[in-house]
């Protein structure tokens, strides 16, 4: 059983991701899922009438030791199945200006999407090499690779894991592991629904915000042997913002 993961698979972006992957992949799709149950549910429903097999996992990304366990127990109940992809999607805000930040909100964003890329992509990685092919998507943003004020923790973060991207796609190449990373501009989702959409459509080129659908294509086409001479890349998918 060939098996794509997802991490933060039950809203969003990550909720996307999985129903793009069952329309347009063989995997059997495990949803990651930290807090929210219900929203995982309801992804697993929309993939399983997508025609595609999948199962929920609960997990914190940013525990380690909750991360080996959870995938330990997976796959010594699933020993033939073997993850391919992952997709590294999981993610939190904690905006505020950084002389105000305190260091719990630093942390936990911190680690939720640096920690959280080490932790996950880690404990395939091996398994992987061995069988001479992945592919490993991290979703990044926009303000890892621009910086965005009131984000400094989340920029951080999400900086750390473009330059991983970089590193640990140079060290695996040779075995036909990819690992690249999609940079989101403002996408319409539940993170971004407090942010004033009207105002923030004027940075943006092509006049509108992006949809979670579109960012799924792209990671779609990242997770497929179609992209395999793409690795170490930043794939921005913002409207045409600078960055």
């Amino acid at each position: 059983m060939k098996c794509a993961l997802v991490t933060g698979g039950s809203r969003g972006i990550g909720s996307a991701i999985c129903q793009k992957l069952a329309v347009d992949t063989d995997y059997h799709i495990l949803i990651n899922y930290h807090s929210n149950k219900a929203a995982a549910e309801q992804t697993l429903e929309e993939v399983k009438k997508l025609g595609a097999t999948a199962e929920i996992i609960q997990f914190d990304v940013a525990d380690f030791e909750e991360v080996k366990n959870k995938l330990t127990q997976w796959q010594e109940a699933n020993p033939d199945a073997l993850v391919e992809a992952i997709v590294n999607n999981a993610g939190i805000t904690k905006d505020g200006l950084f002389m105000w930040m305190s260091p719990e909100d630093w942390s936990s964003v911190v680690n939720t999407s640096l920690n959280g890329f080490f932790n996950v992509t880690n404990f395939f990685i091996q398994k992987m090499l061995r069988n001479k092919y992945g592919r490993i998507v991290n979703i990044v943003s926009l303000s890892g690779v621009k910086g965005t004020a009131g984000q400094t923790n989340y920029s951080a973060a999400k900086g750390a894991v473009v330059a991983a991207t970089k590193a640990l796609a140079q060290e695996v190449a040779k075995r036909k592991v990819t690992v690249n990373a999609v940079a989101p501009g403002f996408i319409r989702t539940d993170m971004t629904s407090q942010l004033d959409e009207k105002e923030l459509i004027k940075l943006v080129p092509a006049n509108r915000f992006g949809e979670a659908e579109e960012v799924a294509d792209l990671v779609s086409f990242l997770v497929s042997k179609k992209s395999s001479y793409i690795t170490g890349e930043i794939i921005n998918i913002n409207g045409g913002i600078y960055s």
